[in-house]
């Protein structure tokens, strides 16, 4: 049985600038869980472990970044545990890139022709561990944008040095009307038809993981969100390939290794007194390890007067992210219509009917539209200095 762990887009020294001064929190965040990652291997006793792109967020990265970077991966090699690493979009293998300025097996300590730390590149397209029986390709271009799918025309069934076939790629798989173009991109036929057990996968933030053929696949995501709004992160794969019934199956297990959590809300806006009351309702859990994303529905009364940029400043400090977006309507105004014979009235009528029949329809989004219209009317000839039309 084998065993491996599967991490990628791990974006060691990102500058975050929309954290402002929590950048420097979330690059050391990024840096745990990586750390904790090399953990997991550690005690899982796995063989080998993949990196499958984006280790780095660029190829600028100063030597001593890179040098702890590698000093992770020498605690693999210190247990005889393999790390295989590839290239991906942020630091790819240009002529600037980071595996080609900087020695890894050297900075580790190992010897240059040592397999315990390997940078498959299109120069190394794969790697071969004999006494596991695996083989190992790196399926990569030496520019961001590469030219062709990385699986055109591939297909390991054929290999002969090893009998189990991992494939590793930085790159989006195609998904019609979801992901149909990127800087990499392959297909589910294309995947399918790779005679791979297993393909590693980088690029997407968040797990995913699927199968195509006999072939299983799985994004890890980043082990630690790189972005705020990325839910689906915070693991690494840990998986085992073993022979059952004399062909190879493949288990896939996520592993939590981040510390960022998301917690989604939904406030119901018809019960909001004011402003200060939803401020007061958000703030009662405060935790800085969560990114809280609120959300407003449902019917807002004609006295809520919100100003989400105010509750975003008043409640961030208590969450490590915060976003609050407002997908509430607008009550229908109250009281008696303004007589059918007059402007008011001829405008009321028809955005009230207006408002049925979108509703009746199912056009949400135009009703919620229609909805905020008539609120603004009847606001409008109510007290026209509370409107401002621009």
């Amino acid at each position: 049985m084998l065993r491996l762990l599967h991490m990628a887009d791990v974006h060691l020294g990102a500058r975050h600038g929309d954290l402002g001064e929590a950048a420097a929190k979330q690059r050391e965040r990024q840096f745990a869980a990586y750390s904790r990652a090399i953990d997991v291997a550690i005690e899982k006793r796995v063989d080998v472990v993949l990196i499958c792109g984006d280790l780095f967020d660029s190829n600028a990265q100063p030597r001593r970044s890179v040098e702890r970077a590698v000093g992770e991966l020498k605690r693999l090699a210190d247990r005889n545990i393999r790390s295989v690493l590839i290239p991906g979009t942020h630091d790819g293998y240009d002529a600037n890139s980071i595996y080609r300025a900087f020695d890894l097996r050297q900075m580790a300590g190992l010897a240059s022709d040592s397999s315990l730390l390997t940078v498959l590149t299109p120069d190394q397209p794969d790697v071969v561990f004999t006494d596991l029986d695996l083989v190992v390709y790196g399926r990569v271009f030496a520019t961001k944008t590469q030219p062709r799918s990385p699986l055109e025309g591939f297909d390991s069934s054929i290999e002969r040095r090893a009998r189990y076939r991992v494939g590793m790629i930085h790159g989006s798989l195609r998904l019609e009307g979801r992901v149909e173009n990127d800087d990499v991109l392959f297909t589910t036929e294309e995947v399918a038809a790779s005679g791979l057990h297993y393909l590693a996968l980088g690029h997407w933030h968040s797990f995913r993981q699927g199968h195509a053929g006999a072939t299983t696949w799985a994004y890890a995501g980043a082990p630690e969100p790189v972005a705020v709004d990325q839910d689906g992160a915070g693991q690494v794969v840990l998986l085992t390939i073993e022979d059952r019934d004399g062909r190879p199956t493949v288990q896939v297990e996520a592993v939590p290794v981040g510390r960022t959590r998301f917690r989604h809300l939904d406030v119901d806006a018809a019960g909001l007194a004011s402003q200060d009351d939803l401020c007061r309702r958000l703030m009662e859990s405060p935790d800085a390890d969560v990114v809280l994303d609120v959300r407003l529905i449902g019917v807002a009364p004609e006295s809520l007067d919100l100003n989400l940029e105010e509750v975003e400043r008043q409640v961030r400090p208590a969450y490590f992210g915060f976003r609050v977006r407002d997908d509430s309507v607008a009550a229908l105004p109250e009281g008696p219509l303004a007589p059918a014979g007059t402007i008011a009235g001829v405008l009321t009528r028809d955005l009230q009917a207006r408002v049925a029949a979108a509703e009746e329809s199912g056009a949400t989004a135009d009703a919620a539209e229609l909805r905020e219209a008539l609120h603004l009317l009847h606001v409008l000839l109510d007290d026209p200095k509370r409107v401002t039309l621009a």
